[in-house]
């Protein structure tokens, strides 16, 4: 009798240890925010850390991808990938590169909760796995810097264009360098990948009904436009519930609600550092010095959108913030929000692995921002 109760006991104590594995990067985000609140105690302000048109973004785009996975769009688009692009180089750069071109179109985040499902699915149908790692940093560097050279490409652009009122030509010509810098580091890294050839080892998928791709498409741009202001929050979130409540309801069984809770419990996190006065008075003395350098540096720590928040009150020079908190994305893994994405979906794709994987993301995210810094400065320099 003990030894079955013992059993039960281990298996119990296993699934809350597999569970607690799975929700590492929630966890520890709740613990940072919880933290935080000793020193900035729960109060009215605390309703303003929270960006609900980004939420409501996240929300619905994991709705329609959800949505998407249940009709198996991505495995079906997985084996045409393989097919079409044949060895494992080509396949690399189109994984990577549809994720820095779709990041200008809509965003970090919702770049990559689109594509890293995606890129599992490519990897997994030709016995590839072994690639994941890189494949996933890969992806990962690319939404970060792909969308810097649009307003709307990240976030925090967004901000900083409205809150300095930069003008569309000059916001081209500050980030158009950095851009073309991140272009050719990427595509320089993804020629390392052999161009071995690559088979199928899945059975081809059945193409999914087409008008509910296109449904499920026109309400993943509804989505989108939720963190473009196109419209209030509240309809593209109202549009999409109903839509999938009508056309996919189960899709909302499989929504990543960990995910969510990660960014509530992160915006507390920076919203308290933002109102620390430590922490304001000393960045208020070192953002004098070096914009770049001081802004990159903040990223790391509170990630980029916070800091183009919290910077933006201390400093009028613009060009470099926008570049600090735009490169500022590489590094550690709390540096952009996308990265923590990244790294969840990877555990949860290669459980065990997590260490090889934060070996490699560390390697190419500090050497791409040692790079682009240096870059920065120099531009500096010949411009005088």
């Amino acid at each position: 009798m003990n030894s079955d109760k013992d059993v039960a006991r281990a298996s119990r104590w296993y699934q809350i240890k597999g569970i607690l594995k799975s929700r590492i990067v929630l966890i520890v985000a709740i613990v940072a925010a919880a933290v935080t609140c000793f020193f900035v105690p729960p109060d009215s302000g605390y309703a303003d850390y929270f960006d609900l048109d980004t939420l409501s973004c996240l929300f619905c785009t994991l709705a329609v991808v959800s949505a998407l996975k249940r009709r198996r769009f991505f495995e079906w688009l997985a084996v045409k990938i393989v097919s079409a692009f044949g060895n494992m180089r080509r396949v690399t750069f189109a994984l990577v590169f549809v994720t820095y071109f779709g990041s200008m179109v809509m965003a970090n985040d919702m770049a990559l909760i689109t594509f890293l499902p995606l890129g599992w699915l490519v990897l997994s149908s030709c016995g590839q796995t072994r690639y994941a790692a890189f494949v996933f940093v890969m992806q990962n560097v690319a939404a970060n810097l792909g969308g810097m050279l649009t307003p709307f490409g990240n976030p925090q652009n967004l901000y900083l264009y409205s809150y300095y009122s930069i003008g569309a030509g000059e916001f081209f010509a500050i980030m158009a360098i950095p851009f073309a810098v991140a272009f050719v580091l990427i595509a320089g890294t993804c020629m390392i990948v052999k161009p071995e050839p690559i088979r199928l080892t899945a059975s081809p998928e059945a193409a999914p009904p087409a008008w509910r791709m296109v449904v499920y498409f026109i309400l993943f741009a509804l989505s989108v436009m939720i963190v473009f202001r196109v419209f209030e929050f509240y309809i593209g979130l109202i549009v999409v519930t109903v839509a999938l409540l009508v056309l996919e309801p189960k899709c909302f069984l499989r929504v990543d609600y960990g995910l969510l809770l990660t960014f509530c419990a992160f915006f507390v996190f920076s919203g308290n550092l933002a109102r620390t006065p430590a922490v304001r008075d000393a960045l208020g003395s070192l953002v004098a010095m070096s914009p770049l350098l001081v802004g990159t540096a903040t990223c790391q720590v509170i990630s980029n959108v916070p800091s183009a928040v919290l910077l933006s009150r201390f400093t009028d020079d613009y060009r470099h913030l926008l570049i600090a908190v735009n490169i500022g994305g590489l590094g550690t893994p709390i540096s952009s929000l996308a990265s923590l994405i990244t790294l969840g979906e990877y555990r949860k794709r290669m459980p065990g692995r997590t260490l090889r994987y934060l070996g490699l993301f560390s390697l190419i995210n500090f050497s791409y921002l040692a790079v682009l810094i240096g870059s920065s400065y120099l531009v500096d320099l010949v411009l005088g």
